[in-house]
């Protein structure tokens, strides 16, 4: 493309501040740190591996309705919370935006009862068996609730010797022994035990005086608490909503599917809520807001991460950019399901993800106040209104001209390098 052809694009264009529609004023909300330690602990309290998910659904309805949040349920109990667009608007179409976090957990299910009473597993959710070793559980039953434990095959080092350090690592290597007397597939039928029934590890939660808090299943736990924090305080503060927001909470992320059938026609942008891995070359950390730029489903929307790195930036929240190897979220979900709309990703970065992770009380204040200011501030781009249009006129850029235009070098004739010098020096 030559620089005259560029020169016609409106540079205006291709500015990364914030955008005119959002230029507003907006309020850096104040977040109830102690409404959302409470939430969490409660939420951690309530076990909810994938596909045993009724209770805390149950729960975080009351959440909604003691805020004064309409919702509607899906047929399996993915929740829509809905603020309504308080802001006058003008145009006939105004688009919603979704912010999306999922309260089912890892978990795992009764596969097998051996002969000797012993139970084998089969993880709900892609994790490590090192991570569910040792881990005190409960078996749900049809009608009842017994308390075990998880170990591998080789558990007595009085017995085993150093085998047990060179056992493989596995879900295969691992039973579950409750805590009864069964000693046969027989006593278990007497305890109602079958194949299909849930295992739910406990949480162990620990919330430390410095702000740290460890635990399993913060993925997603203290992120669904950071966003009703935020709802909360939107509903607390009445501060203007200038379009629909849809707060979604989804059932089966971590087996794959999370928001793929709950996007409704007109959002225009989703916002997933999760877990950033804080680990060795990742630049997640438990201080700060997580954005990634992209994960497993490929990169994120630009216009709309840029956005968010542009509201933390105007209202001084720390931000840490990141891009995820080994990832999917609800936000790749919806994509994948294929709803046209923007996506990004805003994490709380976290320590040893899917095992006994940690996370600090400041990181989940910062996502709540970014969620807060996001909910007050409109469409990313005006043209998103519109489903369709029928002009590229007002579609955004993401370069500017000097960024596309090339800088050829010239180079000599090869022809003439080649040629002998003789025949150089008769010219």
């Amino acid at each position: 493309m030559s620089r005259s052809l560029l020169r016609n694009v409106s540079s205006t264009c291709f500015s990364h501040s914030l955008p005119e529609n959002i230029r507003n004023p907006m309020r850096k909300l104040p977040i109830d740190a102690d409404y959302l330690k409470t939430t969490l602990l409660e939420l951690l309290a309530i076990p909810s591996p994938a596909g045993l998910t009724d209770e805390i659904v149950h729960y975080t309805c009351s959440k909604l309705d003691a805020m004064g949040v309409a919702y509607e349920l899906t047929r399996r109990g993915t929740i829509r919370a809905i603020l309504r667009r308080t802001l006058p608007e003008r145009r006939r179409q105004s688009p919603a935006c979704a912010i999306v976090a999922h309260l089912d957990t890892l978990g795992a299910m009764v596969r097998e009862i051996k002969p000797n009473g012993r139970l084998s597993l089969m993880p709900i959710g892609t994790w490590s068996s090192r991570w569910a070793e040792g881990g005190r559980v409960t078996l749900f039953t049809e009608n009842s609730r017994y308390r075990g434990s998880v170990l591998p095959l080789l558990a007595s080092g009085h017995v085993y010797n150093e085998a047990v350090d060179s056992q493989p690592v596995s879900w295969d290597q691992l039973e579950l022994r409750v805590d009864e007397h069964m000693q046969c597939a027989d006593d278990a039928a007497r305890l109602g035990i079958q194949v299909g029934d849930m295992v739910a590890f406990d949480p162990l939660p620990e919330w430390l005086d410095n702000g740290y808090i460890v635990s399993r299943y913060l993925d997603d736990k203290a992120g669904v608490a950071a966003l009703l924090a935020a709802l909360k305080a939107i509903a607390d503060s009445g501060v203007p909503v200038p379009m629909d927001c849809h707060a979604v909470f989804t059932l089966t992320e971590e087996v794959g599917s999370g928001a793929r059938a709950v996007i409704e026609d007109d959002v225009s942008e989703v916002i997933g809520v999760d877990i950033g891995p804080v680990a060795a070359g990742q630049g997640a950390s438990e201080r700060g807001v997580t954005i990634p730029l992209m994960d497993s489903a490929g990169p994120h929307d630009y216009h709309l991460t840029r956005r968010l790195l542009a509201l933390c930036k105007e209202h001084g929240i720390q931000t840490n950019r990141d891009v995820f190897r080994f990832y999917h979220s609800d936000a790749g979900a919806a994509v994948s399901a294929g709803h046209d709309v923007r996506t990004a990703l805003l994490c709380f970065g976290t320590d040893a993800s899917h095992g006994y992770e940690r996370t600090h009380i400041s990181v989940l204040v910062n996502l709540a106040e970014l969620l807060a200011l996001y909910i007050q501030s409109g469409p990313t781009l005006a043209e998103d209104r519109q489903r369709r249009t029928d002009t590229v006129e007002g579609f955004p850029h993401q370069l500017n001209p000097e960024q596309l235009v090339r800088q050829d070098t010239p180079l000599p004739d090869a022809g003439e390098l080649v040629r002998p010098t003789e025949s150089r020096s008769q010219e």
